[in-house]
Protein backbone atom coordinates (compact mmCIF):
# COMPACT_ATOMS: atom_id res chain seq x y z
CA UNK A 1 0.00 0.00 0.00
CA UNK A 2 2.84 2.51 0.85
CA UNK A 3 5.81 1.63 -0.90
CA UNK A 4 8.09 4.32 0.01
CA UNK A 5 7.81 6.96 3.41
CA UNK A 6 10.53 9.16 4.60
CA UNK A 7 10.51 11.85 6.76
CA UNK A 8 13.47 14.89 7.03
CA UNK A 9 13.45 17.60 9.62
CA UNK A 10 9.74 17.80 9.81
CA UNK A 11 8.73 16.89 6.62
CA UNK A 12 6.96 13.68 5.45
CA UNK A 13 7.31 12.22 1.61
CA UNK A 14 5.57 9.18 0.73
CA UNK A 15 4.26 7.13 -2.30
CA UNK A 16 2.22 4.81 -2.85
CA UNK A 17 2.14 1.39 -5.08
CA UNK A 18 -1.37 -0.53 -6.01
CA UNK A 19 -1.78 -3.24 -3.50
CA UNK A 20 -3.89 -2.76 -0.65
CA UNK A 21 -7.34 -1.72 -2.18
CA UNK A 22 -10.38 -2.48 -2.95
CA UNK A 23 -10.71 -1.45 -6.52
CA UNK A 24 -11.75 -4.32 -9.29
CA UNK A 25 -10.36 -4.91 -12.16
CA UNK A 26 -8.55 -3.24 -14.53
CA UNK A 27 -8.29 -0.46 -11.23
CA UNK A 28 -7.12 -3.27 -8.45
CA UNK A 29 -6.33 -2.90 -6.38
CA UNK A 30 -5.39 1.02 -4.69
CA UNK A 31 -6.85 3.63 -6.96
CA UNK A 32 -6.63 6.87 -5.46
CA UNK A 33 -7.52 9.03 -9.33
CA UNK A 34 -11.63 9.91 -8.80
CA UNK A 35 -12.02 10.48 -12.71
CA UNK A 36 -10.95 7.05 -14.40
CA UNK A 37 -14.12 5.23 -14.17
CA UNK A 38 -13.76 3.74 -10.95
CA UNK A 39 -16.31 2.92 -8.39
CA UNK A 40 -16.70 6.34 -6.43
CA UNK A 41 -17.14 4.02 -2.96
CA UNK A 42 -13.69 1.94 -3.97
CA UNK A 43 -12.18 5.27 -4.41
CA UNK A 44 -12.74 7.04 -1.11
CA UNK A 45 -12.52 3.50 0.65
CA UNK A 46 -8.83 3.29 -0.87
CA UNK A 47 -8.23 6.81 0.07
CA UNK A 48 -9.35 6.39 3.83
CA UNK A 49 -7.06 3.17 4.00
CA UNK A 50 -3.88 5.11 2.71
CA UNK A 51 -4.50 8.09 4.90
CA UNK A 52 -5.17 6.00 7.82
CA UNK A 53 -1.91 4.08 6.82
CA UNK A 54 0.04 7.37 6.65
CA UNK A 55 -1.91 8.63 10.23
CA UNK A 56 -3.43 11.02 8.38
CA UNK A 57 -6.71 12.20 8.69
CA UNK A 58 -8.84 11.66 5.20
CA UNK A 59 -9.95 14.45 5.43
CA UNK A 60 -7.31 16.63 5.77
CA UNK A 61 -6.05 15.48 2.30
CA UNK A 62 -5.91 17.64 -0.43
CA UNK A 63 -6.76 16.96 -4.38
CA UNK A 64 -6.16 18.72 -7.35
CA UNK A 65 -8.40 18.59 -10.54
CA UNK A 66 -5.19 17.73 -12.93
CA UNK A 67 -5.37 19.53 -16.26
CA UNK A 68 -1.65 18.86 -17.14
CA UNK A 69 -1.28 23.03 -16.81
CA UNK A 70 0.66 25.42 -14.80
CA UNK A 71 -1.60 26.92 -12.38
CA UNK A 72 -1.09 26.50 -8.44
CA UNK A 73 -3.40 27.65 -5.57
CA UNK A 74 -2.59 28.08 -2.42
CA UNK A 75 -4.60 26.29 -0.12
CA UNK A 76 -5.94 25.63 3.74
CA UNK A 77 -7.89 23.26 3.44
CA UNK A 78 -8.79 20.25 1.21
CA UNK A 79 -11.16 21.47 -2.30
CA UNK A 80 -13.72 18.62 -1.86
CA UNK A 81 -15.90 18.37 -4.43
CA UNK A 82 -15.50 21.61 -6.35
CA UNK A 83 -11.53 22.09 -6.66
CA UNK A 84 -10.24 24.03 -10.00
CA UNK A 85 -8.33 22.57 -12.31
CA UNK A 86 -4.83 23.10 -10.85
CA UNK A 87 -1.46 21.10 -11.40
CA UNK A 88 0.12 22.42 -8.17
CA UNK A 89 -0.76 23.09 -4.64
CA UNK A 90 1.17 24.32 -1.60
CA UNK A 91 0.05 25.57 1.55
CA UNK A 92 1.48 27.29 4.92
CA UNK A 93 -0.78 25.10 7.03
CA UNK A 94 1.40 22.57 9.15
CA UNK A 95 -0.36 19.09 9.49
CA UNK A 96 -2.47 19.58 5.94
CA UNK A 97 -1.73 16.68 3.33
CA UNK A 98 -1.10 17.74 -0.45
CA UNK A 99 -1.45 14.84 -2.94
CA UNK A 100 -0.81 14.15 -6.77
CA UNK A 101 -2.41 11.53 -8.69
CA UNK A 102 -0.04 9.81 -11.38
CA UNK A 103 0.43 6.99 -13.99
CA UNK A 104 3.32 7.84 -15.52
CA UNK A 105 3.65 11.75 -14.97
CA UNK A 106 6.19 12.94 -12.50
CA UNK A 107 4.90 14.10 -9.00
CA UNK A 108 6.73 16.49 -7.66
CA UNK A 109 7.15 16.66 -3.53
CA UNK A 110 8.10 20.20 -1.85
CA UNK A 111 8.64 21.25 1.63
CA UNK A 112 10.45 23.95 3.71
CA UNK A 113 10.25 22.77 7.23
CA UNK A 114 11.73 25.95 8.32
CA UNK A 115 9.19 28.04 6.90
CA UNK A 116 6.41 25.31 7.39
CA UNK A 117 5.39 25.06 3.82
CA UNK A 118 4.86 22.77 1.63
CA UNK A 119 4.01 21.81 -2.05
CA UNK A 120 3.11 19.25 -4.44
CA UNK A 121 2.95 19.49 -8.24
CA UNK A 122 1.55 17.26 -10.96
CA UNK A 123 4.47 17.13 -13.97
CA UNK A 124 2.92 15.45 -16.64
CA UNK A 125 5.07 16.32 -20.21
CA UNK A 126 2.45 19.05 -20.87
CA UNK A 127 3.04 20.58 -17.44
CA UNK A 128 6.70 20.75 -17.30
CA UNK A 129 6.91 21.98 -20.92
CA UNK A 130 4.58 24.68 -19.06
CA UNK A 131 6.70 25.54 -15.86
CA UNK A 132 4.93 24.31 -13.18
CA UNK A 133 7.89 23.10 -11.38
CA UNK A 134 8.75 26.67 -11.65
CA UNK A 135 5.63 27.75 -10.68
CA UNK A 136 5.07 25.93 -7.92
CA UNK A 137 8.40 26.57 -6.38
CA UNK A 138 7.66 30.60 -6.91
CA UNK A 139 4.36 30.11 -5.02
CA UNK A 140 6.44 28.46 -1.42
CA UNK A 141 8.52 31.25 -1.79
CA UNK A 142 5.32 33.78 -1.47
CA UNK A 143 4.90 32.31 1.27
CA UNK A 144 8.08 32.13 3.24
CA UNK A 145 9.83 29.35 1.83
CA UNK A 146 13.36 29.56 0.72
CA UNK A 147 14.43 27.29 -2.83
CA UNK A 148 17.79 26.81 -0.94
CA UNK A 149 16.42 25.03 2.32
CA UNK A 150 13.42 23.30 0.13
CA UNK A 151 13.50 19.39 0.16
CA UNK A 152 12.09 17.55 -2.97
CA UNK A 153 11.06 14.47 -3.77
CA UNK A 154 9.86 12.96 -7.04
CA UNK A 155 8.22 9.78 -7.17
CA UNK A 156 7.62 6.41 -9.05
CA UNK A 157 6.99 7.69 -13.08
CA UNK A 158 7.80 6.34 -16.65
CA UNK A 159 11.76 6.71 -17.18
CA UNK A 160 13.11 7.66 -20.19
CA UNK A 161 14.38 4.68 -21.74
CA UNK A 162 10.76 3.57 -21.34
CA UNK A 163 9.19 7.05 -22.67
CA UNK A 164 9.28 6.22 -26.58
CA UNK A 165 8.00 9.77 -28.32
CA UNK A 166 8.04 11.07 -32.29
CA UNK A 167 11.17 12.59 -32.60
CA UNK A 168 9.61 15.82 -33.32
CA UNK A 169 7.93 16.03 -29.77
CA UNK A 170 11.46 14.94 -28.43
CA UNK A 171 12.83 17.80 -30.25
CA UNK A 172 9.91 20.33 -29.12
CA UNK A 173 10.74 19.12 -25.51
CA UNK A 174 14.93 19.45 -25.26
CA UNK A 175 14.28 22.36 -26.68
CA UNK A 176 12.83 23.78 -23.36
CA UNK A 177 14.14 21.63 -21.44
CA UNK A 178 17.83 20.17 -22.58
CA UNK A 179 17.58 17.79 -19.82
CA UNK A 180 14.78 15.68 -20.91
CA UNK A 181 16.48 14.76 -23.97
CA UNK A 182 16.83 11.01 -23.64
CA UNK A 183 16.66 7.79 -25.92
CA UNK A 184 14.89 3.95 -25.57
CA UNK A 185 17.03 0.93 -25.45
CA UNK A 186 16.10 0.06 -29.06
CA UNK A 187 17.60 3.47 -29.88
CA UNK A 188 14.92 5.21 -31.02
CA UNK A 189 13.21 8.89 -29.29
CA UNK A 190 12.64 9.12 -25.85
CA UNK A 191 11.84 12.01 -23.15
CA UNK A 192 13.04 11.65 -19.41
CA UNK A 193 10.55 13.70 -17.81
CA UNK A 194 12.13 13.11 -14.35
CA UNK A 195 15.34 14.72 -15.66
CA UNK A 196 13.73 17.27 -17.17
CA UNK A 197 11.75 18.18 -13.84
CA UNK A 198 14.93 17.88 -11.35
CA UNK A 199 16.40 20.28 -14.05
CA UNK A 200 13.88 22.85 -13.57
CA UNK A 201 14.14 22.45 -9.91
CA UNK A 202 17.90 23.28 -9.72
CA UNK A 203 17.35 26.23 -12.05
CA UNK A 204 14.58 27.32 -9.53
CA UNK A 205 17.12 27.10 -6.59
CA UNK A 206 15.92 23.51 -5.20
CA UNK A 207 19.67 21.67 -5.24
CA UNK A 208 17.81 19.12 -2.75
CA UNK A 209 15.90 16.24 -4.78
CA UNK A 210 16.06 12.56 -4.16
CA UNK A 211 14.39 10.63 -7.47
CA UNK A 212 12.10 7.51 -7.21
CA UNK A 213 14.18 4.58 -8.71
CA UNK A 214 10.54 2.67 -9.28
CA UNK A 215 9.72 2.85 -13.82
CA UNK A 216 6.07 2.80 -13.52
CA UNK A 217 6.12 1.04 -17.40
CA UNK A 218 8.16 -1.71 -16.48
CA UNK A 219 7.03 -2.46 -12.58
CA UNK A 220 3.86 -4.58 -12.26
CA UNK A 221 3.44 -3.01 -8.83
CA UNK A 222 2.55 0.14 -10.12
CA UNK A 223 -0.13 1.74 -12.25
CA UNK A 224 1.07 2.80 -15.57
CA UNK A 225 -1.15 4.33 -18.21
CA UNK A 226 1.30 4.11 -21.45
CA UNK A 227 1.39 -0.06 -20.82
CA UNK A 228 -2.66 -0.47 -19.29
CA UNK A 229 -4.35 2.60 -20.54
CA UNK A 230 -7.48 1.87 -18.39
CA UNK A 231 -5.88 1.85 -15.30
CA UNK A 232 -5.46 3.07 -11.34
CA UNK A 233 -3.90 6.22 -9.98
CA UNK A 234 -0.47 6.06 -7.90
CA UNK A 235 -0.84 9.07 -5.09
CA UNK A 236 2.59 10.83 -3.39
CA UNK A 237 1.69 13.03 -0.10
CA UNK A 238 3.61 15.81 1.25
CA UNK A 239 2.82 17.14 4.54
CA UNK A 240 5.14 19.04 7.31
CA UNK A 241 4.72 17.98 11.04
CA UNK A 242 2.02 20.12 13.11
CA UNK A 243 4.44 22.30 15.65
Amino acid sequence: MIAAQETVSGAHFAFTDRWGGVSAAPYEELNLGGAVGDDPEAVRANRERAARALGLSPDEVVWMHQVHGRDVAVVDRPFGADAPPVDGVVTARRGLALAVLTADCTPVLLADPVAGVAGAAHAGRPGVLAGVVGATVARMAALGAEPERIIARTGPAVCGACYEVPEQMRAEVAAAVPEAYATTRQGTPAVDMAAGVRAQLARAGVARCGQSSVCTLESDDHFSYRRDKTTGRLASYVWIEAS
